[in-house]
């Protein structure tokens, strides 16, 4: 499998070359050969590198497909150089990144920019039902954080109106608790929010 980028600059290089990001979704998409993404089947005919496509062997609408198809990456103008530089940006930004960021970044414009980053973010959000750590149980890391403003910080008419009773000191209560995991050897992440868990029990 095509190893990730560490860096910004190592997947700019990697992800301007269009063969090279065929190459990375196709390895991980289909770890296990090509499959048609209208029918699962797959007998596949052999890679085309001029229109860069596969063609299923079944008879059905849509045979000729490229890695796009099926993805959240379809219909979309948008380069796959562009596009996986995106992702690339989104996941391994701690603090996120905006449109605008993105926009500089790519040479495009803001509402191209808006429209990956919802794009993305939508792809995200989708169910996965990989087992994190692999079928061997691989490493995982999981840690936990609180998402909210802190109550010093806001105007005492909001904290008067949203926290009635709550010292400023407690910066912690009444966030939202978040669990993160992460897969060492894939570097899969996911997060969601802790309902049965208050922000108070986390700092107890």
């Amino acid at each position: 499998m095509v190893k990730e980028p560490k860096s910004l600059q190592d997947a700019v290089l990697y992800f301007g070359n269009q063969d090279n990001c065929i190459d990375y979704l196709a390895d991980r998409r289909w770890p296990d050969g090509v499959i048609c993404p209208i029918c699962g089947s797959d007998k596949v005919s052999a890679f085309n590198p001029k229109r860069r496509t596969w063609k299923c062997g079944s008879h059905h609408p849509r045979r000729e497909f490229s890695v796009k198809v099926g993805t959240l990456l379809e219909d979309s103008p948008i380069g796959l150089d562009k596009w996986l530089v995106a992702v690339w940006l989104l996941t391994n930004c701690k603090n996120g990144i905006s449109s605008y960021e993105l926009a500089r970044d790519l040479q495009v414009s803001q509402k191209t920019a808006w429209f990956m980053l919802h794009r993305i973010r939508l792809g995200l959000a989708m169910p996965n039902t990989t087992l994190m750590g692999g079928p061997e149980g691989g490493p995982v890391e999981v840690d936990e954080t609180f998402v909210g403003g802190r109550i010093a910080n806001m105007h005492r008419s909001v904290v008067r109106k949203k926290f009635k009773g709550i010292a400023s000191q407690a910066h912690n209560q009444n966030k939202t608790v978040v669990m993160g995991m992460r897969d060492r050897e894939t570097r899969q992440i996911r997060a969601k929010v802790d309902s049965q868990c208050k922000a108070r029990d986390v700092a107890e």
